[in-house]
């Protein structure tokens, strides 16, 4: 029997129910029987990063935190714009990594769903090339206009972002 993957799944919104959860969510259900996906949306609970603490007196949630990146066999973020960019608490998470070697070479799947979305997602993946993530074009999905096309309980409304979302999670599953 072969041993399915963990990978974590880390939601960028800020927002306690947003599309992004939602499609994490669907994710979890879709991949389930290829991998056990472990949600992570309170990116709102590690301190502001400092610089001092990179290395040393690194509170212990950042710890935790890069330990689960660390040790997950890959990563799939889902994460909105924020006024032209990605939200800060996904830029706070990135950046209490970059001193480590946790990212490098994880494979990892980016989602930027959003009302628009091209700035964040090329941000987003400017940013994961710089930390030596393993992505391909196909394990990036970019979804305009979400709101109509996906609910926040998770309900896929649109076929071909439904066809999308099999698509990046199979490539995905490919790579891990």
């Amino acid at each position: 029997m072969i041993k399915k993957k963990n990978i974590i799944g880390i939601c960028g919104s800020a927002s306690e129910k947003s599309t992004n959860l939602a499609i994490l969510k669907w994710i979890s259900e879709f991949g389930k029987l290829d991998f056990n996906l472990e949600i992570v949306d309170n990116l709102n609970e590690l301190p502001h990063f400092r610089t001092e603490l990179t290395d040393n007196n690194v509170p212990k949630k950042v710890i935790d935190f890069r330990n689960k990146i660390e040790n997950a066999d890959g990563i799939i973020i889902c994460t909105p714009e924020y006024v032209f960019s990605i939200p800060s608490g996904l830029k706070n998470m990135i950046e209490w990594c970059v001193s480590t070697t946790v990212f490098s070479d994880k494979p990892i799947g980016l989602i930027t769903a959003s009302a628009s979305g091209e700035k964040a997602h090329k941000e987003l993946q400017l940013i994961m090339e710089t930390i030596q993530t393993k992505f391909l074009e196909d394990t990036t999905l970019l979804i305009k206009g979400v709101k109509g096309k996906i609910s926040k309980e998770g309900e896929i409304l649109n076929t071909k972002t439904e066809s999308d979302l099999k698509k990046i999670v199979l490539n995905f599953s490919k790579i891990i």
